[in-house]
């Protein structure tokens, strides 16, 4: 029975860069950033927006600088464990992979204003204080697998769809060479149809590397012991490499323009690779208000990060017919330079101190990931991927818990937790959509005179649903549940 396939939109967007657009989903993964932070404010589920006086105040809220006293500089390398364990037609699946990474560097340099003789040396613009810093701001590193045994379709099907739609695209033309697909029809009516019978076993291997960091620089001051303002500048680095196979075999009916054929083993392997390298910047402005001594009330927004991205990206198949290997085809290096915005962000906190034995922190953040942008230029139009972002993505809500206790003078302790909301609607058509991810943290710190250190560990978790191609009827799903054990530790100096 010859089954004539029709792909969807989103299925033409998703596959191939080649041919269509495919960057919404890229420029949606690079506005998932996270502001950097110290080992003490990991701790506490990243919830430093209204604490100040801690070094992540340079790449979160900047009016926190204006709480600090005394001049400080510290260090926090970080280790991230991820794990992905994965099903995919009833078959259990797992890949692993552990990367080291500098986490943040910061330093603090106090600057008291002097304030004429006999005036309140606690009224007034009191002191502004200066920082510079270096985060991590997202972490691309993980390694996923998956396979089954799919009796329901096969990826010949999407190139089948592909040659109907658009008969001149490489990759049809490609499946076509290596008789994957054939023409059922006429020269003048083509109908393409997948040559492979099902059930057929299917492998996925996916890569990706690299993360997102800044370099801040910041102020923040003091009036009053009140009312703190604070002004930052962020430059952003942003480095993405991705590969993917997708390996399927089973037997073929190998035909020649339509008749009907043998059935014969075959292999395919389809293979993308990408690489992306950006640079940009963004501006944040923060303040924090103390409406009494045990209160702090903190809000910060983050401008949109303007981007200019480049991006290199490679595609190829390679069959064996029945042990008999065909020539691979390569689409070569496809270059592309756009630019690109993430959406703005605002951030809201309170924190409770319960004199000195610790605090109570909360923030709520509030990013809309339907206004990322991507800019068209002479060699790309991007009018599929805009509305590819307005159909599949939408606002989200972060919320960041936690709490420090101060056991003695030397020894404290924290917990926290927070929840990245997703971007994705509930409808969405994309082919790679990821659920909320919730972290579950806890740490210690030491203080030693003029010396500390912070040690947490962090817990993240969170799942994804991927679509390894998409047909009209029964598209084959991966669902991945992820965890990361990440480990960081602050060595810090005071002077």
């Amino acid at each position: 029975m010859k089954i004539k396939y029709l792909l969807s939109v989103i299925a033409i967007v998703a596959i191939t860069k080649t041919s269509f657009a495919q960057y919404s989903q890229d420029v949606v993964r690079f506005s998932t950033f996270q502001n950097g932070s110290t080992s003490r404010i990991k701790a506490i589920g990243n919830a430093g927006t209204a604490i100040g006086g801690d070094l992540s105040s340079i790449s979160g809220n900047p009016a926190g600088l204006g709480f600090f006293t005394r001049s400080e500089f510290s260090i926090t390398p970080e280790f991230n464990g991820s794990k992905v364990n994965s099903t995919y037609f009833g078959q259990a699946g797992n890949a692993s992979k552990n990367s080291g990474n500098l986490s943040n560097a910061s330093i603090v340099f106090y600057q008291r204003l002097n304030t004429p003789k006999g005036r309140d040396k606690t009224k007034g613009w009191l002191s502004i204080n200066y920082g510079a810093g270096y985060s991590r701001t997202n972490n691309f590193y993980e390694n996923i697998a998956y396979s089954g045994k799919n009796a329901s379709n096969s990826i010949s099907d999407y190139y089948a769809g592909t040659a109907n739609n658009r008969p001149d695209d490489a990759l049809a033309q490609w499946a076509y060479k290596d008789k994957l697909i054939d023409n059922f029809g006429t020269t003048q009516k083509p109908d393409f149809a997948s040559t492979v019978s099902v059930p057929v076993n299917q492998t996925g291997i996916i890569s990706r590397i690299g993360g997102q960091s800044e370099f801040d620089f910041a102020f923040g001051a003091n009036y009053s012991n009140k009312l703190y303002l604070g002004l930052g500048v962020a430059i952003t680095d942003l480095r993405y490499d991705y590969s993917r196979q997708f390996i399927e075999d089973g037997t073929a009916s190998i035909t020649n323009g339509g008749t009907t054929g043998t059935p014969t083993p075959f292999n395919s392997n389809y293979a993308q690779n990408q690489s992306t390298r950006g640079s940009g910047a963004n501006v944040k402005l923060g303040v924090i208000y103390k409406p009494v001594e045990a209160v702090r009330l903190g809000f910060t927004f983050t401008s949109p990060t303007f981007y200019s991205i480049s991006d290199i990206y490679a595609e190829g198949l390679a069959t064996s017919i029945n042990g008999n290997r065909n020539q691979p085809n390569s689409s070569g290096d496809y270059a592309l330079n756009y630019n690109m915005r993430t959406p703005l962000k605002l951030a809201g906190g309170a924190a409770v101190f319960i004199g000195k034995y610790g605090f109570i922190s909360g923030d709520v953040e509030y990013i809309d990931y339907s206004t990322t942008h991507i800019s068209s230029n002479d060699s790309y139009d991007n009018t599929d991927d805009i509305t590819a972002i307005k159909a599949n993505y939408k606002s989200a809500v972060n919320v960041h818990v936690g709490a420090e206790a101060r056991v003695t003078n030397m020894f404290y302790l924290r917990g926290g937790y927070s929840q990245q909301g997703s971007p994705f609607k509930n409808n969405t058509g994309a082919t790679d959509v990821s659920s909320d991810i919730k972290t579950v943290s806890g740490g210690i710190g030491l203080r030693f005179g003029q010396y500390y250190v912070d040690a947490t560990y962090a817990h993240v978790t969170g799942s994804e649903a991927f679509s390894p191609y998409l047909i009209n009827n029964g598209n084959p799903t991966a669902n991945f549940k992820k965890t990361n054990d990440n480990a960081f530790l602050t060595l810090g100096y005071r002077f």
